[in-house]
């Protein structure tokens, strides 16, 4: 089995910056959108599947002031989803339930088995792509192991003037997953502004969890 261990680990990757349709200039309190990607097992990156092909939930937006191709669709190939979750530039959000996933036979199986895999999941914030883990597995009591998600989605955004830098997520605050319960996810959002200027090879992504994998080779990175 692979190590796991309670520390915080971060991992920080560059990109160039390519522009498409959208200009990356947000002005105050201007809808920022979170788009959901893939989500797969870790140690099978080729092997991927949307997002809302596990039953997580989605927040209570439901529509977005405007729709334009991103450069994640462009390269890839792939329609991204709207998350619900509502994010506007420069306005913070205390940790607040977005939604609840109710935890029936099937929908508790599809997250242990996402766990038992090692699923990551990948989103985008104005191009910028950022993972998140779902779980964690616990089979440290000797007897049975037990299969905790991470709840809690905080995003730390870094801007300069009137646009976004830099995204890091920070997955916190694991529930034990039981059959029948339910489970309130939650988000909060932190801006911070950055000396760091919009630009080829500038903007960057960080991941922030509560465990550590014993990775082979190097993490995730993105070429331009």
């Amino acid at each position: 089995m692979r190590g796991f261990c309670a520390y915080l680990f971060t991992i920080l990757t560059l990109r160039a910056s390519l522009a498409d349709e959208h200009d990356h200039k947000y002005k105050d309190n201007e809808e920022v959108v979170l788009w959901m990607n893939t989500v797969g097992p870790y140690h099978n990156r080729q092997e991927t599947y949307a997002y809302f092909s596990l039953p997580f939930c989605k927040g209570p937006k439901t529509t977005i002031s405007h729709y334009h191709e991103t450069l994640g669709e462009a390269l890839q190939g792939v329609e991204l989803e709207f998350s619900g979750l509502d994010i506007t530039f420069k306005e913070t959000v205390v940790q607040k339930q977005y939604c609840e996933i109710e935890l029936t036979d099937s929908v508790y199986k599809a997250f242990v088995y996402a766990i038992k895999n090692h699923y990551w999941y990948q989103m985008y914030i104005d191009d910028l792509p950022v993972w998140g883990i779902v779980g964690e597995l616990d089979a440290s009591n000797g007897r049975e192991v037990d299969y905790y998600m991470w709840r809690l989605k905080k995003f730390d955004i870094g801007y300069n003037g009137d646009q976004i830098v830099d995204v890091n997520l920070t997955s916190d605050a694991k529930v034990k997953l039981v059959p029948g319960e339910k489970i309130s996810m939650i988000y909060q959002v932190q801006w911070k502004r950055r000396r760091s200027r919009f630009g080829v090879a500038t903007r960057s992504i960080s991941i922030r969890v509560s465990f550590s994998i014993e990775f082979t080779g190097s993490p995730y990175s993105i070429r331009s």
